[in-house]
């Protein structure tokens, strides 16, 4: 049988198209590629952005900043000493983009004006750290990106 140049144009459109469908079968099925959102609720945490911009910018009106450091013994978070330790509740969130199991929520209860997230907890790699805090009343957003 003899391929004129019509049947030849219709066999490449058949053979690309069913090399692309294989790897869109693949890539859907595979587990190692995982295409999760950033955040489970997205939408609903967009709504919450505004509060997130005045806990921001209270606390940069009040002086209340954070620093977040890398120590031998995991990751310190020192809080402003002028406050009192027992005072301060909230949570610190710790974000890894690349792996959505290593994400993990802490609950902050301070004795002294530091808070230590130990080592083992934490996977070398890039980290945003989000620290949602309350003083008196006043609530305070501390945002920052961290290689460890």
């Amino acid at each position: 049988m003899k391929i004129n140049w019509g049947t030849g144009i219709v066999l490449a459109f058949i053979g690309f198209i069913a090399f692309i469908l294989y790897f869109v079968v693949r890539m859907s099925t595979d587990d190692s590629a995982n295409h999760d959102l950033v955040t489970e609720e997205y939408y609903k945490k967009e709504l919450s952005y505004q509060q997130d911009i005045d806990a921001s910018n209270t606390a940069s009106e009040m002086n209340a900043n954070l620093k977040v450091e890398k120590t031998n013994e995991g990751l310190m978070i020192y809080f402003p000493e002028r406050f009192d330790p027992k005072k301060i509740s909230g949570t610190v969130s710790l974000y890894r983009p690349s792996n959505k199991h290593l994400d993990t929520n802490f609950p902050i209860s301070l004795s002294k004006t530091h808070l230590l997230i130990p080592d083992n907890r934490l996977v070398d790699g890039r980290w945003d750290i989000s620290v949602n805090w309350k003083y008196e009343g006043n609530s305070f957003l501390h945002k920052q990106k961290l290689v460890y």
